[in-house]
Order: structure tokens, then sequence, then C-alpha cells
């Protein structure tokens, strides 16, 4: 079981009409394991913590109106959550789409040497995985993609 008083710094709330249904499809779709769930008097979800490998998110209900849903703004999402996996991307978008994700973009191997893909959930949300297939030095891909990468130590 994962030790709550050890969250992370920073942890997403993503917010669904549903959040009860979400929190379990996360667990299907994108292998998150539950880490807290608080009901209300009558069985829905009040608040919600999962975990994925070292990090967390919050999974929550529309709570005013300005957190709401994709699904209630017509789809559209301001903020995207990324999961850096360690093996098994591609077994992972499988699953993601069997369970009724949209893949909006197919594993794909990306100039910086990870391999990623993003999926749609069931009410909007845009996620991305990736998963590094190579360690490539930021010079070696500013050289080869005419960007230019800035890093701090």
């Amino acid at each position: 079981m994962p030790d709550i008083a050890k969250r992370p710094s920073v942890v997403p709330a993503v917010v669904y009409k549903d959040s009860m249904a979400a929190f379990e499809w996360l667990q299907a779709a994108f292998g998150f394991e539950p880490a807290m769930l608080i009901t209300d008097e009558d069985g829905k979800l009040a608040h919600s913590e999962m975990v994925f490998g070292d990090g967390w998110i919050m999974v929550g209900n529309e709570w005013s109106a300005d957190h709401k849903s994709p699904a209630n703004l017509g789809g559209k999402c301001t903020q995207t959550v990324h999961l850096q996996m360690h093996e098994g991307i591609d077994a992972h978008c499988e699953r993601a789409r069997a369970a009724g994700a949209e893949i909006l973009m197919e594993p794909e191997d990306q100039f910086y040497g990870d391999r990623s893909y993003r999926a749609r959930d069931l009410e909007g949300h845009i996620w991305t995985f990736g998963q590094t297939v190579k360690v490539i030095a930021p010079d070696e891909w500013d050289k080869d993609s005419g960007l230019k990468t800035k890093t701090w130590p």
C-alpha cells in the first residue's frame, strides 16, 4: 500500500463528471494503483489518490464553475498529465486501447531518445506516456533536430 505521508511535491488533480468510473477506469486502462478513496454517505467518490510508479494523482469531481471535466467543456483540455515508464510502453498502449482509450498518437520514437504515445481518456483528458529507449545527450539531439536546449544542474 502506498504511504500517503510520502507523496511527491507535485500531485496533479484530474477532475471528472463521474469520478468513481474514472477511478476504476484509470486502474484498468493505465495501471494506476489506488492509494486513497474517500466516499460520502451515498457511496459517491469525495476524494481519491492514485499511484503510478513513484508519481501520484488526485481524482475528483467537478466542484466549481472553474473545475470541469473536458466532457463538459466541448472536449477541450488545458493541460496534459505525462507518465514516464521504465518498460513496456507498447503493451501499455495496447492495454489502454483495449480499455477504451482513444489513441491520439501511436507509440513512436522521439528525437530525444524516448518512445512515447498519447491517449484520450473516457471524459476527454489527454495523457502522454514515455519510456527512454536510448540515452541521448541534449547537444546530440540539438544537432539532429535544429533545436537549442538549455539545462540546469
